[in-house]
C-alpha cells in the first residue's frame, strides 16, 4: 500500500497544476489507493466552480441509421438485426416542447451518421428549435461532417457539438474501426468545430477492447491539447450483435476514478454522469456525480423508439416517459447531495 503522504501529494499536485507526468498518471490509474482522496478533491473542485448544481440535457435520439461500421456499436451499418427508425421534424419538435415544459434548457440531437438528413434538413430542424426556444442551447451529436456543414448548422442556431473521439491512439483506433475511418479526420472535425465557435464535447470509452493505460494517457494528453468544454466518458458495454459481443465490459471503478481525474485536470469542464455508468451499476450516475460530474442527459425520445437506439445492451430508462424520468432523477440527484437546476448550463471558464 502506498504511503498516505505520497497519495495526498500526488492528488494535490494534480489539483494544483492540472497535470502529472505519464508515470504519475499510470500510478494513479492502475490502483485504487488514490480513489478516496481523488474523489474528495474532485468534489471540492467541482463545488468551487459549480456548487451543487447539476445540469440536465434533453437527449433526443432521432435516428439509429448509421453509415459506419464501428466494431463496438449496436447501430453499426452491418447490424442487420437492428430495428431502424427516423424521427420527423414534427416529432423532434414535440420532444423539445415536452422537454421545455419539464425544465430542460438544452436539447441534444443525437443520431448515427444518417445522411438521409441533408444539411438543409438539419438546418431546418435546428432553426425551428431555435425559433421555438430562443433561450435554449442546441447541441448536435451527429458525427463527422465537412467544415461547411458544421458552419451551416452553427449559422442555423446550433451552438454545441458532441463528438467523442473514442481513443486518441491511432493504433487503438484501427482496432475499433474499419479502415475507411480515420482518427486524424475525427480530430480534424473537433478542431474545425472549435474554430467555428461551437462549445465542443469530446470523450472516450473506458475499458474498450484492447485499451491499455497508455491509451488512456494518450486520451488525457489529447484532451489537454483540445481543451473541450465537455468531456463525456463512460464504461464500454458490449453488444452481442457486434464483432466485440463477447469482449469484457469496462470497469465502474476505473470510470469513476477517471471522472475524478478529469475534474482535477479540467476544473471548468462539463462532465456527464452517463447513462452507461447507470447501466452497469444501479447507483453509477450518483457515484459519477460524487466524483465530480455535473451533467445528466435524460432521454426525451418517444418511448416507442428508445429500445431501438441500442449502442450497447441493457440501457436503462428505455421505458420511462420523459416526465417520469425527470422526476425520478430529481429525487436521486437530491439524495446524492446535489440539485438539478433549470439552466442552460454553460461552461464556466
Amino acid at each position: 500500500m502506498r504511503k498516505l503522504s505520497t497519495v495526498n501529494d500526488l492528488v494535490l499536485k494534480l489539483r494544483d497544476t492540472r497535470d502529472l507526468s505519464d508515470a504519475e498518471l499510470r500510478a494513479m490509474l492502475e490502483t485504487d489507493a488514490f480513489d478516496a482522496q481523488l474523489i474528495a478533491a474532485a468534489d471540492n473542485v467541482r463545488r468551487a466552480s459549480y456548487g451543487t448544481d447539476v445540469y440536465v440535457r434533453g437527449l433526443i435520439e432521432f435516428t439509429n441509421y448509421c453509415r459506419n461500421n464501428c466494431y463496438y456499436c449496436g447501430i453499426r451499418a452491418g447490424n442487420a438485426q437492428a430495428a431502424r427508425y427516423r424521427l420527423t421534424k414534427a416529432q423532434i419538435l414535440d420532444c423539445c416542447r415536452e422537454g421545455y415544459r419539464l425544465g430542460f434548457r438544452t436539447f441534444v440531437l443525437q443520431g448515427g451518421e444518417d445522411m438521409t438528413y441533408t444539411d438543409a434538413d438539419i438546418c431546418d430542424i435546428v432553426a425551428a428549435i431555435r425559433e421555438a426556444h430562443a433561450d435554449c442551447a442546441i447541441t448536435l451529436s451527429i458525427g463527422e461532417r465537412s467544415y461547411e456543414s458544421y458552419l451551416a448548422y452553427y449559422q442555423a442556431g446550433a451552438n454545441r457539438f458532441l463528438l467523442r473521439h473514442e481513443t486518441a491512439s491511432d493504433a487503438h483506433y484501427a482496432m475499433l474501426h474499419p479502415p475507411e475511418l480515420s482518427l486524424a479526420h475525427r480530430k480534424k472535425c473537433l478542431y474545425d468545430l472549435k474554430s467555428i465557435g461551437y462549445q465542443i464535447g469530446a470523450g472516450f470509452m473506458v475499458g474498450s477492447p484492447y485499451q491499455t493505460t497508455a491509451h488512456i494517457i494518450e486520451d488525457l494528453r489529447f484532451l489537454q491539447d483540445l481543451q473541450p468544454d465537455m468531456i463525456g466518458i463512460g464504461p464500454y458495454i458490449p453488444h452481442r450483435q457486434t464483432p466485440f459481443g463477447d469482449m469484457p465490459g469496462g470497469s465502474l471503478e476505473l470510470t469513476v476514478r477517471l471522472i475524478a481525474v478529469l475534474r482535477l485536470m479540467f476544473p471548468y469542464a462539463l462532465l456527464p454522469a452517463t447513462t452507461a455508468l447507470g447501466t452497469i451499476h444501479p447507483l453509477g450516475r450518483e457515484m459519477g456525480l460524487k466524483a465530480g460530474a455535473n451533467v445528466i442527459m435524460p432521454n426525451l425520445s418517444p418511448v416507442g423508439v428508445r429500445k431501438k437506439y441500442e449502442l450497447y445492451e441493457n440501457k436503462i430508462c428505455t421505458g420511462e416517459e420523459a416526465a417520469e424520468c425527470r422526476h425520478c432523477l430529481d429525487r436521486r440527484v437530491e439524495a446524492a447531495g446535489y440539485r438539478i437546476v433549470i439552466d442552460r448550463g454553460d461552461v464556466k471558464k
